[in-house]
């Protein structure tokens, strides 16, 4: 544990090979007390992903996650993927090797973060709940738990979907490719819940969504699923729209929910 619970907040740039670019992380860390320097614990990780039109400061800057996380001994990374939905994108940069493999190993090159799976947590908004699924689904043997705030689950209906205006359904085809190629891939939250229910090692899963946000119908879909196949899905709705306030007081109750030792 830091000094009374105080907290280092780290702005760290970064090269990614990955993505062949300079890119940025903020990192909460607990703050040690000098005499502890020669024997540094490694902490539990959370990495929380920023949503669709944020970067890796907007938690920071629109919540009070520093804050919140004080008294939970927990390391928080929050890094930059721009527009990518966390996805290796047809058209673009391979965001999904990025946050997948990349990061992770240079984070725990630069801090003192425990690669254990039962430490590591993801969890985001919008944007950045599907990407929070997508990691833990994928990789349930890394991650033991991850939470989706407002999630973007329905991937498949958003990029289909021809109500939606012509440039946003352009922009999900140059991240996702052809439509008809995305139900039953890899970038497919249903088909990566089917799959990892079949599984021995699953991670547990905690959602939430306004019931007046316009995501909440992909939601519902999203908690049938996982209700029907088996996934340890503790669930969350009530009155509230896409917007921070909502989010701030959500980031709460995923923290206090977080399967951490010691609580």
């Amino acid at each position: 544990m830091g000094v009374g619970g105080l907290m280092a907040l780290i702005h760290c740039d970064f090269f990614s090979k990955v993505l062949d670019l300079s890119t940025s992380m903020v990192v909460i860390l607990p703050q040690l007390e000098p005499s502890q320097g020669g024997r540094r614990r490694k902490y539990p990780t959370l990495y929380l992903l920023h949503g669709l039109s944020d970067d890796h400061t907007t938690w920071q800057r629109r919540t009070s996650i520093e804050r919140y996380v004080e008294p939970l001994g927990l390391a928080v990374v929050m890094p930059a993927v721009h527009r990518s939905f966390y996805t290796d994108m047809v058209h673009g940069y391979r965001y999904w090797t990025f946050i997948s493999e990349e990061l992770p190993a240079l984070a725990r090159s630069f801090f003192p973060l425990s690669d254990a799976r039962k430490d590591n947590f993801v969890a985001g908004l919008s944007m950045g709940g599907y990407g929070a699924f997508k990691l833990a689904l994928s990789h349930p043997d890394r991650y033991a738990a991850a939470a989706s705030l407002s999630g973007a689950l329905d991937i498949v209906s958003v990029v289909d979907d021809e109500d939606e205006e012509d440039n946003w359904r352009e922009e999900m085809q140059w991240v996702f490719g052809d439509p008809e190629d995305l139900a039953g891939s890899d970038n497919d939250l249903f088909h990566l819940a089917r799959r990892v229910a079949r599984l021995n090692v699953r991670p547990r899963l905690y959602q939430c969504c306004g019931t007046e946000d316009f995501l909440y119908p992909e939601n519902v879909r999203f908690k049938e699923l996982a209700e029907s196949v088996g996934l340890d899905l503790t669930y969350e709705e009530g009155p509230g729209e896409h917007e921070w306030e909502y989010w701030d007081q959500q980031i709460q109750n995923v923290l206090a929910w977080l399967p951490l030792k010691g609580k």
